[in-house]
């Protein structure tokens, strides 16, 4: 099994790596950069775009560059609002070699106002999570998740949640691939 991500971040290819080892055994997952063609801070419908486009791109290279993967991923992060609140997540694009599609998120967590504020601004949440904890490259270790959880949670356990659901399609073929979609 063979799978190609769209991201040079170790947190998301070990999440990749562990969510389909739940499934087929002897997974390769190759990372590659791809270019998500929306915003450093991806907002709603957004983040659904960069994450297909990653996605896409990797198919596109597969296709002409003979690679054999199987799967492709796209992962971004964004924020959404919902009931008016602001909120975190991962959106999950996997696309398969016939080029059908899945999406999934992450768990959504609340951000504060004045993260969001930053947020808004274009600014990306790892940038600003560095600023809050006075660390540096939150975005490939914990993640904002690890800090506001005070670490029970990291990024990767959040991503991996996230590949699941959008590999569900792919576990149940007849129920979402069928003749009219």
């Amino acid at each position: 099994m063979k799978i190609l991500v769209g991201s040079k971040n170790p947190v998301k290819i070990d999440a990749v790596k562990e969510a389909f080892s739940k499934y087929f055994n002897g997974v390769e997952v190759k990372d590659m950069s791809a270019e998500s063609s929306v915003s450093p801070q991806p907002v709603g419908d957004e983040t659904f775009r960069g994450a297909k486009n990653r996605a896409s791109w990797l198919k596109k290279i597969n296709d002409e560059e003979s690679l054999n993967a199987d799967y492709f991923i796209g992962i971004e992060g964004g924020i959404s609002r919902f009931f008016n609140m602001w909120f975190a997540l991962g959106l999950i694009c996997i696309i398969d070699k016939e080029g059908k599609a899945g999406f999934g998120a992450s768990p959504l967590f609340e951000l504060p106002g004045s993260v969001t504020e930053e947020l808004l601004k274009g600014i990306e949440l790892g940038e600003v999570m560095d600023k809050i904890t006075g660390n540096h490259n939150t975005k490939q270790k914990g993640g904002a998740i690890s800090y506001f959880t005070n670490g029970v949670m990291d990024r990767k356990e959040l991503y991996v949640q996230g590949v699941i659901t959008a590999f569900i399609p792919f576990l149940h073929k007849e129920l979402f691939f069928n003749n009219n979609n």
